[in-house]
């Protein structure tokens, strides 16, 4: 009853002006950005994220809301129409949405995908309406050894599971952890890593980095003719009636539930809910051979999946500070510019705004609807805008909005450095998620570990005391053996074959 009665309490704040504008223009944005391949809404997050610096939080957040949301639907527009996913999780899309299209059938399925995306962001963001708080009441029973091993578990499996390579994941961690300790020494009150500079006393600003990662590498990409297609011109054919979109039901379960299971696991992300919910769904046909043809449930069932996956990331990143995946960590930085502390507090110091935040996701997902259906055509017509323009127009956003913050042409310069340390990494396919929270995180567990230090006496031990910690603790050590046990099982087993044979 609580649950509801916070809610009820917090919906009056959406009636304000200024955050149904807010979540309409970020939800219409989102859609654009996904539409246009090479962007994404991590990217357009961390753009729009210094903009919304002076905005009041839930303005802020329900913007941020939208443009998650939309990017989810708008990666499918340039994967149905011309075979090119617009943001990862749009990859399923192109299997059945594409032939779709080159059968005639491209509006049908631009509804298709519409209404599933719609659906899928709709019952993603009930259940973060439902599981966060009462996720957040078990956190508050976590004593520091527990919040220590909560903030690396979220390090280790973020740097482990995102990255192709462990190593480059670590790699990528260990250089947000040696951000992360820029500044004022939490503990003692000393300076750390300031190089006698002034600017740093307070720490690299989140907004900084996360601006710098993943708003320039992509402009840089657009600038240098990355990224770039042939539009052409566009059929989106005749409108197609007598469809019966009640077959759709029993696949909008299905990839729904796929959704929000992915979505609790963090570092799996939309792409792998959609290939997850295309599969299932494959098997439960009696169809087979039409899949990858043009099957319509081969469309609706990743387009549901990859938008019910969005809210559901958010349930570990605001009860516990566990990003699901890059845009979920992103949105942990725009909570901490406006001054929200991911963590159980969160639901009782700032529920208000809190719980706002998690309707604009419900609100949002049928905003998505309207505006895609109303503005199917010109969303179609954003991937005719040249993309070496784009490229111009995101940087100049970037440099502006950071500048806004403190009126500092430092930190304008730092957010270029990281610009080009992002480009380096991605060039190199070292993942920048890893880095933007082992920043966010970092701190967290070094005060953690601190603290609980000084209440046992710099008794080491402590660390492993109670169930919660010992759990934790080996959930962080399965994460570091999990990439290296399909080698240790091949292993065994060609030792076994090898003993067999010497038999």
């Amino acid at each position: 009853m609580e649950i509801f009665s916070a809610i009820l309490h917090a919906a009056p704040g959406l009636l304000d002006l200024g955050v149904i504008v807010g979540m309409i223009v970020g939800t219409a944005v989102g859609i654009a950005v996904g539409a246009l391949p090479g962007l994404s809404a991590t990217m357009g997050i961390a753009v729009l994220i210094p903009l919304t610096f002076t905005m009041e939080p839930l303005v802020a957040l329900g913007m941020i809301a939208g443009i998650y949301n939309g990017s989810m639907y708008g990666g499918s527009i340039p994967a149905i129409l011309l075979r090119i996913p617009g943001t990862p999780a749009g990859i399923a899309t192109v299997f059945d949405g594409h032939e779709m299209a080159r059968q005639g059938k491209a509006r049908l399925a631009l509804d298709i995908s519409l209404v599933s995306s719609s659906l899928g962001s709709a019952v993603s963001a009930v259940a973060l309406l439902l599981l966060a708080p009462p996720l957040a009441l078990i956190a508050l029973k976590f004593s520091p050894a527990n919040y220590f091993w909560l903030a690396v578990f979220g390090m280790t499996t973020i740097a482990i599971m995102l990255a192709g390579n462990p190593a480059k994941g670590i790699l990528s961690a260990c250089f947000g952890l040696c951000l992360g300790i820029v500044g004022i020494d939490p503990i003692s009150g000393n300076e750390r890593f300031t190089f006698g500079t002034v600017e740093f006393l307070s720490g690299i600003h989140i907004v900084v980095l996360l601006t710098g990662l993943y708003a320039i590498p992509p402009a840089i990409d657009l600038m240098l003719g990355r990224n770039s297609i042939e539009a052409g011109n566009i059929d989106l054919g005749e409108k197609s009636t007598g469809f019966r979109w009640a077959s759709l039901i029993p696949t909008w379960v299905r990839a729904s539930g796929i959704g929000l299971v992915v979505g609790l696991i963090p570092a799996l992300g939309g792409n792998i809910a959609a290939l997850l919910a295309w599969q299932e769904e494959r098997r439960y046909s009696k169809n087979k051979e039409n899949w990858g043809k043009g099957e319509p449930a081969g469309l609706a069932a990743p387009e549901c999946a990859n938008n019910a996956d969005t809210a559901a990331t958010l349930i570990p990143a605001l009860t516990l500070g566990i990003p699901g995946n890059a845009v979920a960590a992103v949105v942990l930085g725009a909570l901490l510019v406006h001054g929200l502390r991911p963590g159980p507090e969160l639901f009782s110091a700032n529920a208000d705004i809190t719980y706002g935040f998690m309707l604009t996701m419900l609100v949002t997902s049928g905003l998505m609807f309207l505006i895609g259906k109303l503005g199917a055509r010109a969303y179609v017509n954003v991937l005719r805008v040249p993309r070496q323009l784009l490229g111009p127009i995101i940087l100049a956003l970037t440099v502006v909005g950071v500048y806004a913050i403190h009126n500092s042409i430092f930190e304008v310069a730092l957010m270029l450095c990281f610009g080009l340390i992002g480009f380096a990494m991605e060039r190199m396919e070292i993942p920048t998620a890893p880095a933007v929270l082992a920043v966010i995180l970092g701190p967290i567990a070094e005060e953690n570990l601190r603290r609980a230090l000084l209440i046992s006496g710099d008794d080491f031990s402590y660390l492993l005391r109670g169930p919660i910690s010992i759990v934790l603790a080996l959930l962080v050590l399965g994460a570091l053996v999990s990439p290296w046990l399909p080698k240790l099982k091949a292993s065994f087993g060609r030792t076994a074959r090898e003993s067999e044979e010497g038999q």
